[in-house]
């Protein structure tokens, strides 16, 4: 399976690789990226039955003259993102404009040395996406993480991060801004936080028609955090995919407290393929299936354990941590600052 299409280029990150800049589309045009585009679906699509409703649909708008008012490319893109999502309610479903020629799809051959490169270079550019690491008032632990890089490149980094947190008395990790990514780094992240190897999610996949395990590693660099002490994960309207698949986790076992909004409701991953010189299409094609609940959190989102507004969710959970960390203070004067936090946060 080509790990660069399947895995890696969430929508996230695809967003990151949009240019501003488009190109004039004509019929011709349209009528090839609407066929290449059917099949594309018809192939790959974790659903096939609703993948020949969107093909039907396509086809429907396009004789109707429905994308005749595209201007450019990036019109064109979003448009047929509406009529991808429109009949299946699948966020992970879109299309988007590169003004940078895109080069065709590799198949089963895998990404070519080039394109490794070039990938593992645009997440070292960004540090795989780690934002923030440090330690709040407390001893708490804080990471804002935006996107979960492929554990393949961002091995290193997410060890020494949460190697960063494994002696702090309690952990926030911030996803509020997290669009997704790889489900390998969601387990690998995941091993941190439990002290033995557990079973978090399974993936079903239309290739193969096969369904992965997702298991916690327990051989892993650096230092753990251990599955005893609290964690509380951020939230918002905009954290989706592999971070919903994160919080989503770890609240079906019971091993974090979920504070902020209803996420974005995207449970099926997929990857990229190319359906024009410059145009390239997200198609799902799995679904994840949670070995707990049997379901996952598509459409409905991942329902906070504590609600709140999510510019209120770092100081809530700063809250819930510190009157949590209370009740078993070392000392009368590790109490004493505890109690010093909270009330400056009220």
């Amino acid at each position: 399976m080509n790990t660069i299409r399947t895995l890696l280029l969430v929508p996230a990150l695809l967003a990151s690789f949009a240019c501003d800049a488009s190109a004039e589309v004509d019929e011709a045009t349209r009528k090839a990226v609407i066929a290449e585009l059917g099949a594309k679906m018809n192939e790959f699509y974790v659903f096939p039955d609703k993948a020949r409703l969107v093909a039907e649909r396509l086809n429907a708008r396009e004789q109707s003259g429905a994308y005749r008012s595209a201007a450019d490319l990036t019109a064109f893109a979003a448009m047929l993102t509406e009529d991808l999502r429109q009949p299946t309610n699948d966020k992970h479903l879109g299309v988007r404009y590169r003004a940078t020629p895109i080069p065709p799809d590799s198949g089963s051959k895998g990404p070519t040395p080039e394109q490794e490169r070039e990938f593992g270079n645009f997440l070292k550019s960004r540090n795989y996406d780690i934002r923030k690491v440090e330690t709040l008032p407390g001893n708490i632990g804080y990471i804002d993480l935006r996107s979960f890089a492929p554990v393949k490149a961002a091995r290193p980094a997410l060890g020494a991060m949460m190697s960063l947190v494994a002696d702090t008395d309690a952990l926030i990790v911030d996803l509020r801004y997290n669009g997704g990514g790889d489900p390998h780094t969601v387990a690998f992240m995941s091993g941190y936080l439990f002290d033995k190897r557990t079973h978090l999610n399974n993936m079903y996949w239309r290739e193969g028609n096969r369904t992965d395990a997702f298991w916690t590693e327990e051989d892993l660099p650096g230092k753990k955090f251990g599955g005893s002490k609290k964690v509380y994960v951020l939230t918002s309207k905009k954290t989706f995919s592999g971070a919903e698949e994160f919080s989503y986790n770890l609240q079906q076992l019971r091993r974090g407290v979920i504070v902020g909004e209803t996420t974005g409701g995207g449970a099926h991953p997929g990857g990229v393929h190319r359906i024009h010189q410059h145009l390239r299409a997200f198609i799902p094609m799995g679904r994840a299936i949670n070995p707990i609940s049997k379901t996952n959190w598509e459409g409905s989102g991942v329902v906070p354990d504590v609600k709140v507004d999510a510019e209120d969710a770092l100081r809530m959970a700063e809250r819930l941590a510190l009157t949590e960390l209370l009740k078993s203070p070392s000392d009368d004067e590790h109490a004493q600052r505890l109690r010093k936090r909270l009330d400056e946060l009220k």
